[in-house]
């Protein structure tokens, strides 16, 4: 049974990569919004922010790499509302194929598309002044970090995509995510926000993950910062998986 699973897992993942393969426009306006966000804080706004960094796109790129992840898995539940109402779930029932097949597909095609989508974020970022002396352990924290906060996004992504009426409804849920860095530590130190909102963007998710994937850039010392981001996005993940699964096993019997 695994190894029919990660078969037609294969299968269906080529056919999702294919499918991006032929609209590249899928990553191009993935990262538009991202990079747009990195040029105007960098040469508009950020000469009055003070962080305390030496340069502000140091400060700022570890929220852009959460926003650009953020606006990307809103495809994830796009594509497969387009796949529910086309009726492919029903073609593919009629196969002996693996269930879970299906989504895992889907997932695994987020992750590629919004990894490829990361780099290029990071390769403007380099094109814009960003420098880190990192070594090879701190990036692969990074991106470990990354992909699990893709995934954990992704299946709450598959949640919409199931459950949805309408295109604008499977892809807009992904705005209030676009909109959570703001609120955090992504762009300006918490010290400065007033009481309540300081709370907030303290305690949530956002704030753990940036500390940690700047302190792995900066070389600092890495504290509890980058287990309480685990310890969410895995939360995250482990929930959002549940809820999609039972979700998607109740539209297929």
């Amino acid at each position: 049974m695994t190894k029919h699973f990660f078969g037609d897992t294969t299968v269906l993942l080529g056919r999702s990569l294919r499918h991006i393969g032929r609209s590249p426009d899928t990553i191009i306006t993935t990262v538009v919004m991202p990079i747009g966000f990195m040029l105007l804080f960098v040469y508009v706004f950020g000469g009055a922010i003070q962080t305390g960094s030496d340069k502000y796109v140091n400060y700022l790129l570890p929220g852009i790499l959460l926003i650009t992840v953020a606006s990307g898995i809103s495809y994830t539940a796009y594509r497969l509302f387009l796949d529910m109402k086309g009726g492919i779930f029903e073609r593919f029932q009629s196969m002996p194929i693996a269930r879970s097949s299906v989504l895992w597909a889907h997932v695994l095609t987020s992750l590629v598309a919004n990894l490829i989508s990361l780099v290029v974020v990071v390769l403007v970022a380099l094109v814009m002044g960003f420098r880190s002396g990192a070594g090879a352990l701190d990036w692969f924290a990074v991106t470990g970090i990354m992909m699990l906060f893709t995934l954990a996004l992704t299946w709450l992504a598959v949640i919409p995509g199931l459950t949805a009426k309408s295109v604008d409804g499977a892809s807009a849920f992904s705005y209030p995510l676009i909109f959570l860095p703001f609120i955090s530590s992504a762009f300006v130190p918490t010290e400065s926000m007033p009481g309540p909102v300081r709370a907030f963007a303290e305690n949530q998710p956002v704030t753990s993950i940036v500390n940690a994937i700047r302190d792995l850039f900066a070389q600092q010392q890495v504290g509890g910062d980058i287990w309480i981001a685990i310890a969410w996005c895995a939360g995250l993940l482990i929930v959002a998986y549940g809820v999609a699964m039972a979700i998607y096993h109740r539209k297929i019997s």
